[in-house]
C-alpha cells in the first residue's frame, strides 16, 4: 500500500505526497573499498537533561556511540568531533575530548574501524588570543590530549589563527610547528567560509589560488607527516587542481558535499593514482550512510555505473541539506537520523534544530525519498507527520 502524507509546497499551499517506496541499497558483505571513506558523525543530544540548551551541551552518549558503530558496520570510518558534531556550534572542547575518548574506546571492539579526531583551538577565548604563539599553544594542548588517547589527528582550521595571522608566513609557521611534532601522519582541514564565516581569508589571503599555493607548500615541506587534506570549498575544479599538485602518497579527502560523487569516482589523471581521484571525509555520509557504503562497494568492484546510479540521486539531497547558510547543514543531518530511527527525537545540542524552516524539512523529505535513503519509510512518514503537527499542519 502506498504511503501518502500532506506536505507544504513553495507557494504556502498543502499537497499530498506519495512516497516512491524504495529503501536504501544494501552493501554487499565483505567488500573492501578502494577509497578511504570517513563520515563526519553527528552527536545525539539528551533532551531529558536539565540544561540551558543554547549554553550547555547535553549528549546522549549511548546513542551517539551506537551511531558510530552503525557507520563502522557499513565500512565507513568516523571523523570525530568535527563540525558535523557541532564543534564550535554547541559542542565545546571538554565535551569533544570526551566524545573522542568514547569513540576511540568503542573502536577497539571493531576490527579495522577507522577514527580520526578533530584537533583545533576552539578552547581558546578569541578575545585573549593576541599572537600566533597563542594559537600554537592552543593546537599543542589539544594535540597532546588526543595523542595521549592514541588518536589520529585531523588538524582543523582555526578561527583564532584566521583572526591573528597577518600573512601566509604566519600559517606556515604554525603548521610547520604542529606537523613537525605530530606522532603520526595527520589530515589537514581547509574549511571554506561558507561553512564558517570566521575562516574567511584562511591561509593568509582571500585569493583561493594563492591560498592553495600556501597550503600545498606546507604539505610539500612535510609530506611524511600529512596523510591527506580535506577541503570543503564546494568548488570541484579547485579540488581537482589541488589534488593534482599534492606530493606522492598524500591524499585528497573531498569535503565537497555538492560534487562528491564525481570527485570520488575520479578522472584518472596522471600516473600517481591518488592524483586522479578523491578519497572522502564528508558530512553527508552521515545522512546517507547505507547508500554511500553500497556505492563505494560497487566502485571497488569496478561497477562505476552502479556507483553513480546509487550515489548520484543523493547529490540533490546533499545540495539541499548544505544550502546557504551552509553552516546549518547539521540540522538536516540530524533530521535524517531521526527519520531513519537512529535516535528517538529531533532535538540538537545548542537548540540547533530551529535553524531550518518547515519548508526546508518538507523538501528534504521529498529529496530523501527520491534518493532512496529513507531506511524505514513507514516510520519516516509518521515522524514527518509529527513535525508537521508541531507546525500546525494536521
Amino acid at each position: 500500500m502506498a504511503l501518502t502524507l500532506t506536505l507544504p509546497t513553495a507557494n504556502r499551499s498543502l499537497a499530498p505526497y506519495t512516497l516512491k517506496g524504495s529503501v536504501p541499497a544494501k552493501p554487499a558483505a565483505g567488500v573492501k573499498f578502494n577509497r578511504i571513506a570517513y563520515s563526519a558523525a553527528h552527536v545525539v543530544a539528551d533532551p531529558l537533561v536539565v540544561v540551558d540548551p543554547w549554553l550547555q551541551a547535553a549528549v546522549d552518549w549511548d546513542t551517539t556511540i551506537a551511531y558510530r558503530q552503525h557507520l563502522w558496520s557499513l565500512g565507513l570510518g568516523v571523523a570525530e568531533a568535527m563540525d558535523t558534531a557541532q564543534r564550535g556550534m554547541g559542542l565545546d572542547w571538554p565535551t569533544s575530548l570526551e566524545l573522542i575518548r568514547r569513540s576511540l574506546d568503542a573502536a577497539k571492539d571493531v576490527p579495522g574501524a577507522r577514527v580520526a579526531s578533530g584537533c583545533g583551538t576552539d578552547h581558546l577565548n578569541l578575545d585573549e588570543v593576541k599572537s600566533v604563539d597563542d594559537v600554537i599553544r592552543g593546537y599543542e594542548e589539544q594535540m597532546a590530549a588526543i595523542e595521549k588517547l592514541g588518536g589520529k589527528l585531523i588538524v582543523m582550521a582555526s578561527r583564532a589563527l584566521a583572526r591573528v595571522a597577518k600573512s601566509p608566513a604566519d600559517y606556515e609557521r604554525v603548521y610547520d610547528r604542529i606537523l613537525s611534532q605530530a606522532k603520526q601522519p595527520v589530515v589537514l582541514h581547509w574549511l571554506g567560509e561558507m561553512f564558517d564565516p570566521a575562516l574567511a581569508g584562511y591561509w593568509g589571503t582571500s585569493n583561493v589560488d594563492a591560498a592553495m599555493d600556501t597550503a600545498v607548500g606546507i604539505i610539500a615541506a612535510h609530506p611524511d607527516k600529512v596523510d591527506g587534506i580535506k577541503i570543503s570549498l564546494l568548488d570541484k575544479d579547485k579540488e581537482i587542481a589541488m589534488r593534482r599538485r599534492l606530493p606522492s602518497g598524500v591524499r585528497m579527502y573531498t569535503g565537497d558535499d555538492f560534487n562528491y560523487a564525481e570527485l570520488i569516482a575520479g578522472d584518472g589523471h596522471g600516473s600517481e593514482v591518488m592524483h586522479g581521484q578523491s578519497d572522502a571525509l564528508l558530512g553527508i555520509f552521515d545522512a546517507i550512510a547505507p547508500a554511500a557504503s553500497s556505492a563505494l562497494g560497487e566502485l571497488a568492484q569496478g561497477n562505476v555505473d552502479k556507483f553513480h546510479a546509487i550515489l548520484g540521486p543523493t547529490v540533490p539531497l546533499s545540495r539541499h541539506i548544505f544550502a546557504a547558510p551552509t553552516r546549518f547543514y547539521k540540522t538536516g543531518v540530524v533530521f535524517m537520523a531521526w527519520l531513519n530511527g537512529h535516535q528517538t527525537h529531533f532535538t540538537m545540542v545548542g537548540g540547533q534544530q530551529s535553524t531550518r524552516s518547515l519548508q526546508h524539512f518538507a523538501e528534504l523529505f521529498r529529496l530523501a525519498d527520491a534518493a532512496s535513503v529513507l531506511e524505514k519509510p513507514e516510520q519516516a512518514v509518521q515522524r514527518m507527520k509529527t513535525l508537521l503537527a508541531i507546525h500546525g499542519v494536521e
